[in-house]
């Protein structure tokens, strides 16, 4: 069977994934490892459910694993009566990177499935990007046909995606988690930075991969070099003179409104700031006249008084 071609992977299975992780294995330096239910349909599957299945290996010699089938028929008995459209699709491992013993879970897993996916979910990622990466197992066989066909897993393309009902509860989810205070084009900044950080990484990556390659650490795979070619072609030529100049426009046109949007502000506050004085001095001034209207009264008093004592003095 032709390997798929994309693997979707939903938010909450992310969300069981790192429940199962934080409970079992957290701290420490053993893997997870689980099945994944959803549906396949045209090159696409779409991974919508998993739960943990009990697993353990030896650290020393990683030949030696033991995962509970029996644990994982009688749980997908239960969660087939609740979906029934929902099929094992694969199973998923906490890696964060594959394994010896992998190939041999995967023959287990394929009694449920002819054509299962692994995928590793990074649950402590150190790296900017998505933290899933998915595998399909083929039958790899060499240009000279001297040995026989071996195995191995091919990287297959993965997304993280929802559908319509699971974004409103994502949603709900990051309200508690999302800082009010942050503007909105604070968080597009924060954006472009992380997408940037991660094109640094994946450039890294390449050049790691080129060097292997040309130091003989690694053989020529002319499918992966046909596509990175892909991606230089597809590169625009900065050299161009109308690209020079159409960028040089953008950004004079950017400043522009930047400069403009500063000298408003700028009058703005200085708007305030001479209201406010004014303010500030019609209050002063109604709070002196009130006290005035206090003292009046009573110097028209004491007059009096001394009057009435200068005539008892005469008399």
């Amino acid at each position: 069977m032709a390997p798929p071609d994309k693997v979707v992977v939903h938010p909450l299975v992310l969300l069981s994934v790192v429940d199962h992780y934080s409970r079992v294995a957290k701290d420490t330096r053993k893997r997870t490892v689980g099945v994944l239910l959803g549906q396949s349909s045209k090159g696409r599957i779409d991974v919508t459910n998993s739960y943990a299945v009990p697993f353990e290996e030896d650290e020393k010699d990683p030949s030696i694993w033991f995962l509970d089938h029996s644990y994982h028929e009688n749980m997908f008995t239960m969660f087939k009566k609740i979906n029934a459209k929902e099929v094992v699709v694969g199973w998923y491992s906490t890696g964060p990177k594959l394994r010896e013993a992998d190939l041999h879970i995967h023959d287990l897993i394929s009694n449920y499935n002819p054509n299962p996916v692994l995928v590793i979910v990074d649950v402590q990622p150190k790296e900017l990007g998505i933290p899933t990466k998915a595998y399909f197992c083929i039958d790899e066989v060499r240009e000279d046909c001297t040995q026989k066909a071996e195995k191995t897993f091919m990287h297959v393309q993965s997304e993280i995606g929802a559908y319509e009902a699971e974004e409103i509860g994502v949603e709900h989810l990051l309200r508690d988690v999302k800082d009010a205070k942050v503007s909105t084009l604070a968080d597009q900044v924060i954006g472009k930075v992380h997408a940037l950080r991660g094109l640094e990484e994946r450039l890294k990556e390449i050049r790691t991969y080129l060097d292997a390659v040309l130091s003989e650490r690694l053989p020529i795979n002319h499918e992966i070099m046909s596509q990175l070619q892909d991606v230089f072609n597809l590169l625009p030529n900065l050299n161009m003179e109308e690209m020079v100049t159409s960028f040089a426009v953008k950004s004079n046109d950017m400043m522009l409104v930047m400069y403009l949007s500063s000298l408003v502000r700028s009058v703005v506050a200085l708007h305030n700031l001479i209201n406010n004085k004014v303010v500030n001095k019609e209050s002063e001034r109604a709070k002196d006249a009130a006290d005035e209207g206090v003292t009046a009264p009573l110097a028209k008093d004491k007059d009096k008084g001394k009057e009435k004592e200068a005539e008892k003095e005469k008399e």
